[in-house]
């Protein structure tokens, strides 16, 4: 096995989830008030917020120097 696997096997699921966490964030389809929405999450799985166009999703997440990842 080589290092990298076994340093990945011993990450606990709190480290698992940090990674990323500056670099990305999830574009996830969601509802507001019942109208098509857009979550934007970070890597960790919390919502930063909510917009209502996926372009503006990716957008958003962009101008904050991060990559955007579609979750659907």
């Amino acid at each position: 096995m080589n290092p990298t696997t076994q340093y990945l096997r011993r990450l606990s699921p709190k480290d698992f989830a940090a990674f990323g966490v500056n670099d990305l964030a999830y574009v996830k389809p969601t509802e507001t008030e019942g109208k098509p929405a857009y979550a934007i999450h970070a890597a960790d799985g919390t919502i930063l917020t909510v917009v209502e166009r996926q372009d503006v999703a990716f957008a958003t997440v962009r101008q904050h120097d991060m990559e955007p990842l579609s979750l659907q």
